[in-house]
């Protein structure tokens, strides 16, 4: 599960969740079964990762995650029956208190992946990853966070057709808001944004809520994803 190292930024203020009392439990969904076997196994020497269970598809995928209950689901898109980005849509829109979903993928520039990161996934790594940076985005995501790789992001979104910004519903959101959401897309973290703007951490998580009200988005991944499809963000523009 190793290979070249891609660069990723993690947005979190969590500064040390893998001394949890509880583990954080892990589903895997991958219609592989060496892939899957790979990552249970690597993935169960990571400390604080406990991995309960394995999906071959996504309508299992989604069984399995309202049966066994765990933190993440490391969800790869493209599977039979049931794709990953369907199977996220229906666990998020599921019980109260759903599994967040990390996408895993083997290339970053993939339609699927961002149809899945629009359905609610909180982000998403690629399988060629050190398991050890698999388990800190697995870990991240589970304490409430996101995984962002802004310029593979950027890349995914700017290729497809971009939507009008008049298709969203008026977000009005006001000048602090959009400065929130461009470094955001950049990939900073909520301490990070908070020294650029000059403003307290608690400022800057009520401007973030505000965005993601504003846009209808499940999470920072998405308000991201949205404000580069309706043009909200012009890539290469921070401010």
């Amino acid at each position: 599960m190793t290979g070249p190292r891609a660069s990723a930024t993690v947005v979190t203020d969590t500064t040390d969740a893998a001394d949890a009392v509880s583990p954080t439990t892990v589903l895997i969904a991958d219609d592989d079964e060496v892939t899957r076997s790979g990552l249970r196994t690597l993935l169960a020497m990571q400390p604080g990762i406990a991995v309960v269970g394995e999906a071959a598809d996504g309508i299992e995928a989604v069984e399995r995650a309202r049966r066994l209950r765990p933190d993440v689901v490391l969800m790869d898109v493209r599977m039979p029956r049931l794709d990953g980005i369907e199977a996220t849509r229906q666990l998020l829109a599921g019980p109260a208190d759903p599994p967040k979903v990390v996408v895993i993928t083997t290339f970053e520039n993939d339609d699927y992946v961002t149809a899945a990161l629009s359905a609610g996934a909180s982000g998403f790594v690629l399988k060629r990853l050190p398991v050890p940076k698999i388990a800190e985005a697995v870990r991240v995501v589970a304490a409430g966070e996101a995984i962002l790789f802004p310029a593979a992001l950027r890349q995914m979104v700017t290729t497809r057709p971009r939507e009008s910004a008049e298709a969203l519903p008026r977000a009005a959101l006001t000048g602090r808001e959009e400065e929130v959401l461009r470094l955001m897309a950049t990939g900073r973290s909520n301490p990070d944004i908070a020294e650029s703007c000059g403003v307290s951490l608690e400022t800057v998580k009520t401007h973030v809520g505000n965005v993601l009200t504003k846009l209808g988005a499940q999470n920072r991944t998405h308000a991201v994803v949205i404000a580069y499809e309706t043009g909200l963000v012009v890539p290469g523009v921070t401010g």
